[in-house]
């Protein structure tokens, strides 16, 4: 049975026939248009977006209007990220993905540092090497604007209903998530998904074993075993590594404000004002490596989680960063010229944050270190 003819559609991404619509829906939301002229032209003014506004949407009706499909609209953001990763890194690279058939759907299980980026990147690298992209998982956290959710459900987004309440209507959610997933794999569409709920702003990459229960629903209601479902998944753990995050000093202040005050309150759009820092900031050096697909070796979901997490501590990329925040860098490593710049650069970003927070961000790019140790030596 199909994803259509099933009831997803609360959580499905845009198809084909969609996007002509959505993009009109877009066009007239005076939020989004509002929001775009900020962005551009630097200002709130009421006048200036009141004079600018009809010339925004008259641009985006004739840039748009060609966008008919689910693959139009994609490579048409392929060209703004393909400028971003220009400008804001000093370069991205992929390995793994040799090892993966292009005949085949795979559950990819990523590390999570950056909420656009990471599903961005992923699906960039399978691009190059003639794969077609995944559906994104997200959360309905994200998609608090009507903007925000029509932009991601064009990109090929799914919802993640963190918000359902009481443990019947949660169950049904759970259900109808699994059910998704499994169809999108059986019919041909890859997927991607964060290895836990929300970033790891600590950078302790740990996989939840809920998140693996959650796509057992599904293969439990057919009467498989766990090990014969999640084999049948083909889940391939996927780990970003990030050479700097943009995010890291308000990352380390929300863990700093935990850890001394009990809780930390997320301003309106702070998650939003997190994508646009995602993009825009400078990332040094970034690596994806796409991890060998795990059909053996686990019965149960801790043992799963746990064999996520090997493939992820392995395939991490360590930077300069990692080794200087984890206290490991000598000169016998006889480091590049690059790694020089980079170590500077560190220390200097270290340097120009409140000093509060700095511990917490030493941590944050000490633990891939400390985790692919722990790795090695077991």
């Amino acid at each position: 049975m199909s994803v259509e003819s099933q009831n997803f559609d609360d959580i499905r991404p845009y198809n084909d026939a969609e996007i002509p619509n959505a993009i009109e829906q877009l066009v007239s939301d005076q939020e989004f248009i509002g929001a775009i002229v900020n962005y551009r032209f630097g200002s709130k003014a009421p006048w200036l977006t009141a004079v600018l506004s009809p010339l925004v949407k008259w641009y985006l009706r004739r840039h748009w209007r060609s966008l008919r499909t689910v693959q139009d609209v994609q490579l048409y953001l392929a060209k703004y990220l393909n400028q971003a990763i220009k400008k804001t890194s000093d370069g991205l690279s992929w390995s793994g993905i040799e090892k993966l058939d292009r005949n085949c759907s795979y559950l990819f299980i990523s590390n999570h540092r950056d909420i656009a980026m990471d599903p961005a990147i992923v699906n960039w690298c399978l691009s190059r090497e003639g794969f077609d992209t995944t559906r994104i998982a997200i959360g309905d956290n994200l998609l608090k604007k009507p903007c925000v959710s029509t932009l991601m459900k064009m990109n090929k987004s799914f919802v993640v209903r963190r918000s359902a309440k009481g443990p019947r209507e949660m169950l049904k959610a759970l259900g109808q998530l699994s059910a998704y997933i499994g169809d999108s794999l059986r019919t041909g569409h890859h997927i991607w998904i964060a290895q836990k709920e929300g970033r790891a702003k600590d950078g302790f990459d740990l996989t939840d074993p809920a998140i693996l229960k959650m796509f057992y629903i599904d293969g439990k209601r057919q009467g498989l075993s766990f090990q014969e479902y999640m084999a049948s998944l083909r889940i391939v753990p996927v780990v970003i590594s990030y050479e700097f995050d943009p995010c890291d000093a308000a990352k380390a202040n929300e863990l700093v404000q935990v850890a001394t005050e009990g809780h930390y309150q997320k301003s309106e759009f702070e998650d939003i004002e997190s994508i646009v820092k995602g993009i825009t900031g400078y990332k040094g050096r970034v690596h994806v490596h796409f991890g060998k697909c795990l059909e053996t070796g686990f019965e149960t979901p801790e043992q799963l989680a746990a064999l996520v997490d090997e493939e992820i501590y392995q395939g991490y990329h360590l930077y300069p960063a990692n080794r200087i925040a984890a206290g490991q860098v000598s000169s016998a490593q006889q480091p590049t010229t690059l790694d020089i710049k980079a170590q500077a650069q560190f220390e200097q970003r270290i340097a120009a944050m409140p000093e509060q927070i700095r511990d917490q961000v030493l941590k944050m790019y000490a633990n891939p270190y400390h985790n692919a140790q722990k790795q090695k030596a077991e």
